[in-house]
């Protein structure tokens, strides 16, 4: 198994754990028993039966939470040992897909162990009413802890969000029921001439890439083998990409890939994905802890920072900015207003002076700040509504700084790749040339960043930010 397998297995393992162990003792405790007494009865029993079965064991290692510990644990060992739960194929038809039925599976699983483990174990006096309900809890939560697709959804990445294109798959294929796209939004089937078209497919995806939410895209072919520069060009999308052939495809580059055997057509599957899954949900969890810690601290420093506004220029004290973020799908940019209202659409005026290249619009003494308000750019106290972006899910703590959709018009097809990760708050460019006006050292940082992504490093930006600020100007991006 490799080692990301692993590690998202134990994982998943660890917080089922917390979670089941402090839902089962906390319903034990308040539900599943009439008064304390009860439980220290159950206490007494499994003294008696330590005494008969391990009499070498100290009574102080002892204690009903701990069995209860113990119970969870063991049960996830046997559930965990079953693919049947660790295991969600996305290449399968997704008819074959019951959730009720998985439900009652691990239901009767659950009901079973916990029912004889109650008995053997003496847990005597619980309240039948409530031991019903807890028959049904448990499941509950394992079904929703069954996958990272849901817990993403929790965290602001529902799957039915998600859109994908497919090339020569026709509008009644069998594949189209595939749960890998049954759940997604589909943007559009493109066919391409025979021979296949390699580089309209390319110039497909950059065009399509640019005008909607993908991350998705599916290949039908007849041949066993694709070019170099579409392979490459596949590989380095950082998307999930699924082809389907009549034979198994020969690749050019060593890569990790799946491929299975459905209704006699040959399923390859590689997800180059860079924040999905477990990597999303920690990348998430991170966030969210550290954002709410900065969000308590900073309170007090946007408050007063509104009230500037308010009475320098009135309102609106925080604006909304269309901005393009993971995968292409748009979101609206929460900043302190630092500027004349309708600053943006200024930006035509004042385009002579613009310092910047590519997309940065950048000016020295820019007429649109609010008289006295550099400092607030200079610090990017103006961007600490993004917090709320962060909770919301739009915008990550660390990532490329997202910008407006006229700009994305404008990358070229290796340059979408930044769009393939959350954007954020500060990043490597941020810690490294704040103050830049060139576009190729954003380029430069932007893909230093996805290909060197980890939490590690995102921890890293974070703590490295505030040095960077308070040691040179900051102009605000």
């Amino acid at each position: 198994m490799p080692i990301n397998k692993l590690t998202k297995y134990i994982f998943r393992f660890l917080v089922l754990q917390g979670t089941l162990s402090f839902t089962t003792i906390y319903f034990f405790d308040n539900y599943l028993i009439w008064n304390k007494k009860f439980k220290e009865e159950i206490y007494q029993n499994l003294i008696e039966d330590k005494n008969r079965l391990l009499p070498n064991i100290d009574d102080s290692f002892i204690s009903v939470d701990g069995v209860l510990l113990i119970i969870i644990f063991v049960f996830l060992v046997i559930l965990y040992s079953t693919n049947f739960y660790t295991y969600v194929n996305e290449l399968s038809f997704s008819m074959s897909r019951n959730l009720i039925g998985e439900f009652f599976q691990i239901y009767l699983l659950w009901t079973s162990y916990i029912f004889v483990a109650f008995f053997v174990l003496r847990f005597n006096n619980l309240f039948r009413g409530s031991l019903l309900i807890f028959s049904f809890v448990i499941p509950v939560i394992l079904m929703v802890f069954r996958n990272t697709e849901f817990l993403s959804s929790l965290l602001g990445r529902p799957l039915t969000d998600e859109a994908y294109i497919s090339f020569n798959l026709d509008a009644t294929s069998k594949f189209r029921n595939l749960r890998i796209l049954t759940f997604r939004k589909n943007r559009g089937n493109f066919n391409t001439e025979s021979p296949l078209d390699e580089d309209k497919i390319i110039e497909i995806i950059d065009s399509e890439n640019k005008k909607e939410n993908i991350n998705l895209i599916v290949l039908n072919i007849s041949k066993t083998s694709i070019g170099n520069n579409l392979e490459k060009y596949l590989i380095n999308l950082n998307k999930k990409i699924l082809i389907i052939s009549n034979e198994s495809i020969i690749f050019n580059n060593n890569f990790i890939y799946r491929e299975e055997i459905v209704e006699q057509s040959h399923l390859t599957y590689f997800n180059n994905d860079i924040q999905y899954g477990a990597k999303y949900i920690l990348k998430r969890v991170m966030d969210i802890f550290f954002s709410l810690i900065i969000l308590t601290l900073s309170l007090p420093v946007m408050l007063v920072i509104a009230g500037l506004i308010f009475f320098k220029d009135g309102n609106p004290i925080i604006i909304k900015q269309n901005r393009v973020g993971l995968h292409g799908r748009q979101f609206q940019m929460f900043k302190f207003r630092s500027m004349l209202t309708n600053s943006h659409e200024q930006r035509d005026e004042l385009k002579e002076l613009n310092k910047g290249e590519g997309p940065l619009f950048k000016i020295e003494n820019d007429p649109r700040i609010l008289a006295g308000f550099n400092f607030i750019r200079e610090l990017s106290l103006d961007e600490l509504p993004q917090i709320i972006n962060v909770l919301k899910g739009n915008m990550s703590l660390v990532g490329p700084r997202p910008l407006f959709d006229d700009d994305t018009k404008t990358f070229d097809k290796n340059y979408m790749r930044r769009l393939n990760v959350l954007p954020g708050i500060t990043g490597l460019l941020q810690i490294n040339e704040r103050n830049t006006s060139d576009f190729n050292i954003w380029f430069k940082y932007d893909m230093e960043y996805i290909e060197n992504w980890s939490l590690f490093l995102d921890l890293q930006i974070i703590l490295k930010t505030p040095f960077a600020i308070f040691s040179k100007k900051i102009k605000g991006i």
